[in-house]
């Protein structure tokens, strides 16, 4: 952690700080596991105590970070059993958010997807300096997107901190020090599960959007335990 991020004044600082610790965790800054060391981070970030102990008070809450007593806190670990329970989770409940989106969507919602579907498609993962911060943000929104018009605003926030547990184990699977066989690749999954969705088809956005959660858990399954373990260590150490 020999970096150093300078972290502008401000009244809502330790919501800065959470944003800025969040972020460093889905790029893999911070791996599952690392112990988050409190003069480190004042180091790294360039702020007082205060601040980051509130805002890795709020990652334990949103299951960013975990703390254990006498320990201090570290960056929640990551597993095939949790990534499963995770998907799971939001097959169940963005089944009905797509179904309710797409009774009560209107012209303005099949707007917003097709917006956020070719801001995300902007990006291009095959690049050499693909960011994938943007991309990941942009790929949330885009999933958001198709349910936004399910007009409940608990569903939507349930799957975006859903969507956003799914990120911290992006880089199992897609960041840039992956060879081109094991990497993440889109081959056209968002286009055809935007179509179905603007053509109100829900029996055929439901399987594509099976679909494509399948080739991410068929990516990490396709690592032994170990060599999930290792993929996760090996990062680690071309990040250090």
């Amino acid at each position: 952690m020999n970096k150093i991020k300078t972290i502008p004044s401000s009244t809502t600082l330790s919501d800065q700080m959470v944003k800025a610790i969040r972020r460093d965790i889905l790029l893999g800054r911070f791996l599952p596991g690392d112990k988050l060391q409190m003069n480190e981070l004042k180091q790294y970030y360039q702020v007082g105590g205060t601040p980051i102990r509130e805002a890795l008070v709020q990652l334990v809450w949103q299951h960013f970070v975990v703390m254990e007593p006498q320990k201090g806190f570290r960056v929640a670990p990551i597993s095939l059993d949790e990534l499963r329970d995770i998907l799971t989770t939001r097959r169940a409940i963005a089944g009905i958010a797509l179904e309710k989106a797409m009774q009560r969507g209107d012209e303005e919602w099949e707007l917003s997807i097709i917006t956020a579907f070719h801001r995300m498609e902007r990006i291009q993962l095959d690049q050499p300096d693909v960011d994938y911060e943007e991309w990941g943000e942009r790929h949330i929104a885009f999933h958001i997107a198709l349910i936004q018009a399910c007009n409940s605003p608990m569903m939507l926030s349930t799957l975006e901190s859903i969507y956003n547990q799914l990120e911290r184990y992006r880089h199992i699977w897609l960041n840039g020090d992956l060879d081109q066989v094991t990497r993440y690749h889109d081959h056209g999954e968002h286009k055809v599960i935007m179509d179905a969705v603007l053509a109100r088809d829900l029996q055929l956005s439901l399987q594509l959007i099976e679909e494509h959660y399948q080739h991410v858990i068929d990516l990490a399954e396709s690592l032994s335990p170990e060599n999930f373990s290792e993929r996760v260590k090996l990062h680690q150490r071309l990040k250090a």
